[in-house]
């Protein structure tokens, strides 16, 4: 099917990468919603640092559960209906979360929306890999990331005018504080969410690995034509091993023992994209610039800026995975993020504190601190951001994809998780400037691991992938 795209039923394919990107965005707007609300969770709840930073995280262990249980039921139960329960999974937790008044309880609610964007996280690439062509498969799964980045994107807008209306994001506007506005504002796209997932057929490979053979052929009929459907179902099945259906010891090398090669470099590129610190920029952008001296209302809005370029570095990917490949973007991305980051110790390092003990950066440093940032953000969405999720999505053998995603999408998740508990911590501490000296040196090991570890995907059928 290589160079089948012009025959490919590219409104279908269109349609079905719009509907299972939404929960990227979702992903992406509950990201940027809590960026602005952390002075509401401490009010409301008398949150201490630790605190903050568990109750901010406490999404993220919902999502390494979602991202772990999520490839194996997809292999039993199908793409579309496990993204159907995170649909509403997340829509309730966003209920929950605007009117919560018990810290349990809205951390309860935002463990069970983790649980729906950790599934959708890695389903949704795999998913759109298992229908797209292969020559336009990167671009069809970057805009996964783009999806993410809008959501924060809207996020910060949305935050930036319901703080505006009320005066302060702790202050009330239509009889509630807006802060729990922005939470209740994620109902929108979960609805949408589960109601586009009604549109949309079940993955063509999920269904000849249970044997559907005659659902999976009308399938790849719609998306590819008769033709190029029966040829394409005939490899789909030589792919899959005849004497067992997926399972999660799949992921095991059969000859050698061990994990297999291919699931180690996946869970390179899951922990490694979040110990370069993106989600502290996500999660907390709001409270590191005013760390750095930024009011809270230019805090908001050097977020926005934040989202518009990496929604700019993101359409360039689209342009560029498909035609360069991914390794290069990853080495271009862990190069430009260690200078930048980089730049953004220099920044912090050269600051001084105030009676309080606060950072205080002058005119100089705080400019070199948000162009550095802005830049490290578009290194990131050029790179690192989508290539991840893309390569995730079509790097497994159909056999183990599943499977390996359980386990790749759990690491990338708990990694994410220990980053953002670990934040407030390490910025109390140790200050912004060691803290992002870590960020600095994983992105200079990234680099080194990408040069040896790393495969190119580009332009291969997922059934000629090995490993």
């Amino acid at each position: 099917m290589n160079g089948g795209a012009t025959r490919a039923n590219s409104g279908l394919i269109a349609m079905i990468v719009a509907v299972a990107t939404i929960g990227g965005l979702l992903f992406g707007y509950d990201s940027g919603a809590v960026n602005g609300t952390q002075p509401g969770l401490k009010a409301a709840f008398g949150l201490s640092e630790s605190g903050l930073g568990f109750t901010v995280g406490s999404l993220l262990i919902g999502c390494f559960i979602g991202a772990f249980f999520a490839g194996t039921l997809a292999d039993r139960m199908g793409r579309r209906n496990v993204m159907r329960i995170a649909a509403l999974l997340f829509l309730g937790g966003a209920l929950v979360q605007g009117f919560a008044h018990l810290q349990p309880i809205f951390v309860t609610a935002r463990i069970i929306g983790g649980m729906a964007v950790g599934a959708a996280s890695v389903l949704s690439p795999a998913y759109i890999s298992e229908v797209a062509p292969a020559n336009i498969r990167g671009r069809m799964t970057t805009v996964q990331q783009i999806m993410i980045i809008s959501g924060l994107t809207a996020a910060f807008v949305v935050n930036y005018y319901l703080a505006a209306a009320a005066g302060a994001s702790t202050e009330k506007l239509g009889g509630l504080e807006a802060w729990r506005w922005m939470y209740l504002m994620q109902a929108i796209p979960a609805a949408v969410f589960l109601a586009a997932l009604f549109l949309i057929p079940e993955s063509p490979r999920f269904l000849v690995s249970k044997g559907r053979e005659g659902e999976a052929e009308i399938v790849l009929t719609r998306l590819f034509g008769a033709d190029t459907a029966a040829t394409k179902l005939a490899e789909i099945r030589a792919s899959f091993s005849a004497d067992h259906r997926p399972q999660l010891r799949d992921i095991m090398d059969p000859v050698k023992g061990g994990i297999r090669p291919v699931v180690w470099a996946g869970l390179l590129l899951a922990v490694f994209q979040q110990l370069v610190g993106i989600n502290v920029i996500f999660y907390y952008g709001s409270t590191l610039w005013q760390l750095a001296g930024f009011t809270e209302a230019d805090s908001l809005l050097i977020n926005i800026v934040s989202g518009v370029v990496s929604i700019g570095a993101c359409l360039v990917t689209v342009a560029l995975v498909d035609r360069i490949g991914r390794k290069p973007l990853l080495l271009i991305g862990s190069a430009g993020m260690a200078v930048t980051l980089f730049g953004l110790v220099y920044a912090f390092s050269q600051g001084s504190l105030d009676a309080a003990g606060k950072l205080q950066l002058s005119p100089q440093l705080g400019t070199i601190a948000v162009i550095a940032a802005n830049l490290y953000v578009i290194f990131f969405n050029l790179s690192w951001g989508p290539v991840m999720w893309v390569m995730l999505g079509e790097m497994f053998p159909n056999q183990i994809r599943g499977s390996a995603l359980a386990v790749c999408g759990f690491a990338q998740w708990f990694a994410n998780y220990l980053v953002a508990q670990s934040f407030p911590v390490m910025a109390a501490k140790l200050g912004l400037a060691t803290s992002y000296t870590f960020y600095a040196v994983c992105a200079v090991i990234s680099f080194f691991l990408v040069q040896k570890f790393i495969h190119e995907t580009k332009g291969k059928e997922l059934e000629e992938m090995t490993g």
